[in-house]
């Protein structure tokens, strides 16, 4: 029984040992692929600035109500417009809407 055992371990084994070299870059299937660069690769980190007549997209809460147990929270989506020193200029609403829709556990009425 022993024999047996030792037999299993030392397939697995080998499987797990040929199946790992013919997935590594050392193989003879994959050695006609290129794994490295033959080139050093210079990366320059370049800092982007968002263009300054586009709106900030801001969402703000609109409504707020009590139905059946629940708190529905309506939010509103707006474009802020902001001038060079950073005060709002003008804000648009668009019609972007979203409700959220939550349990009110402070609710005795249950």
């Amino acid at each position: 029984m022993k024999i047996k055992t030792y037999l299993i371990v030392c397939g697995l084994l080998i499987t797990i040992g040929l199946s790992a070299y013919l997935d590594s870059p050392y193989s003879f299937i994959n050695k006609k692929l290129s794994y490295t660069a033959d080139q050093p690769v210079h990366a320059v980190q370049a800092s982007v600035e968002p263009p300054e007549d586009m709106p900030e997209m801001v969402e703000k809460m609109v409504k707020r109500e009590k139905k059946d147990g629940y708190i529905l929270e309506t939010y509103q989506e707006y474009e802020v417009y902001k001038d060079e020193d950073g005060n709002i200029t003008e804000e648009v609403p668009t019609s972007k809407t979203e409700i959220l829709k939550y349990y009110d556990y402070r609710n005795k009425d249950r």
